[in-house]
């Protein structure tokens, strides 16, 4: 019965989901007819939140792209290659090489999110190196899968800024949050370490009964070695374009500024460090600049998603967000809908349900919290739910639907070389069966 649910899924998307492209301007005409029918604003007006949003995304596109051709770069250097495919060489069945990969991938994204995604990817393309039969796309899915816990983890956007407070928790929270909230009540709070644990059994068990009885046995070209030519040495110039000492110096300067950072700041492993991890770590790996410089150019096609799909989602944050006179825009009507339903015992549950519907087209956790916050947070209050549950309801909404939203998926897929299609018929069926697990957490344990 679970086999023919899963063939069912994977065949619907394959079907009927348009590329990311596609896809991307189909919710933006959605976005559209809803803020026009919601918020009583006329087309002119909806186009104008649409063109301030287009370029919204800018600083972030460029934090995806650095991350994925970083992370692809890395993983290219033969030392980090030998190192994944002996670790992967100890994978033997089709079984272990989906659960492992599932593994990795949470283990990652609890840890870092852009990390998981990256490390994800690339030691998915190792297992399909090493493990036959084993199905490419199912890999790579179980290893997006994991990106569904970054929210709960110690990258979490939400968490985080509770943790922070300030004027800006106060503004984000409508006001009734006015002190820094620990993480013992977020991130390490019972509720969501049981959640984090659930997830961790359940979730590699589930990808490994989805398994194709037929499987999609990777194109050899797609999981090759990245090689490049290595740098001729015979002009001085040529041989200061290659030379390890011009490396050394970066490195030298790198690590004295990591030393500082975290020195003074803690061992925050915010994105932009972690984009700076992943470059200086591939550079010590290949040993020259010349030589990381063409590593990074091997991988770059991968960022044409990101490129070319950001300012489209930047678009789509621009009408959800943007407000008629009185203040009331697309999202702060969703959210107001799910309030009005809700009970103290249902809240955190239509919290969840609400941030999951807000992501498909606003998929940022930063940015759909400062729109939700503010109305969520202080309604929440009223019923007599902690603001700290509110808050991580709505955190664990933003990364459920980004299992069925290619937007993240696009720097994992530009390293793994595969469509959206191809995966998004598993990350259904991972859709429905975590959000049963979260919303039993949420409903059962606060």
């Amino acid at each position: 019965m679970f086999a023919m649910l899963t063939n069912a899924s994977v065949q619907l998307v394959n079907r009927y989901l348009p590329s990311p492209f596609v896809f991307s301007i189909v919710l933006t005409l959605i976005a559209f007819v809803a803020g026009i029918a919601l918020t009583g604003q006329d087309l002119l007006s909806m186009a104008g939140h649409w063109g301030n949003g287009l370029w919204s995304l800018h600083s972030f596109a460029m934090q995806m792209a650095l991350i994925l051709v970083s992370g692809y770069a890395l993983a290219s250097a033969p030392f980090i290659q030998r190192l994944l495919d002996n670790i992967a060489s100890r994978i033997h069945s089709p079984s272990a090489a989906i659960m492992v990969s599932t593994l990795v991938g949470l283990l990652g994204a609890w840890i870092n999110w852009g990390f998981g995604l990256v490390i994800g990817a690339v030691f998915a393309k190792s297992l399909a190196k090493k493990v036959a039969n084993v199905d490419y796309p199912l890999l790579v899915a179980a290893a997006y899968s994991g990106f569904l816990v970054w929210h709960g983890g110690l990258s979490g956007s939400i968490p985080l800024t509770l943790s922070t407070g300030g004027e800006t928790l106060q503004k984000l929270s409508g006001g009734a949050i006015l002190e820094a909230v620990p993480l013992s009540q977020t991130i390490f709070a019972s509720y969501n370490l049981v959640l984090l644990g659930l997830l961790l059994v359940l979730l590699p068990l589930l990808n490994r009964f989805m398994h194709p009885k037929n499987p999609t046995i990777i194109d050899p070209t797609l999981i090759k070695t990245t090689t490049y030519t290595v740098p001729e040495r015979h002009t001085p110039a040529q041989k200061l374009d290659d030379s390890r000492i011009v490396a050394i110096i970066l490195l030298a300067l790198a690590l004295m500024y990591y030393i500082n950072e975290f020195g003074s700041n803690g061992f925050d492993l915010g994105l932009n460090i972690v984009i700076g991890l992943f470059l200086f770590i591939g550079l010590l790996a290949h040993g020259t600049l010349e030589r990381y410089y063409r590593a990074v150019n091997s991988g770059i096609s991968g960022i044409t998603g990101i490129v070319l799909l950001f300012p489209f989602y930047g678009g789509i944050m621009g009408i959800m967000t943007g407000a008629n006179p009185d203040g009331v825009s697309i999202s702060t009507e969703v959210t107001q809908f799910f309030i009005n339903n809700a009970s103290a015992e249902s809240f955190p549950v239509y919290a969840f349900l609400s941030a999951g519907l807000v992501n498909i087209f606003v998929p940022s956790g930063g940015g759909q919290f400062a729109v939700q916050g503010p109305v969520m947070i202080p309604a929440g209050v009223e019923l007599g739910v902690n603001p700290a549950v509110t808050a991580m309801a709505i955190a664990w909404g933003d990364a459920w639907t980004n299992m069925i939203q290619p937007f993240w998926a696009l720097p994992l897929l530009g390293i793994a070389g595969l469509d959206a299609r191809a995966i998004m018929g598993y990350c259904l069926m991972i859709l429905i069966a975590s959000g049963v697990i979260i919303m039993g957490v949420f409903w059962l344990m606060v």
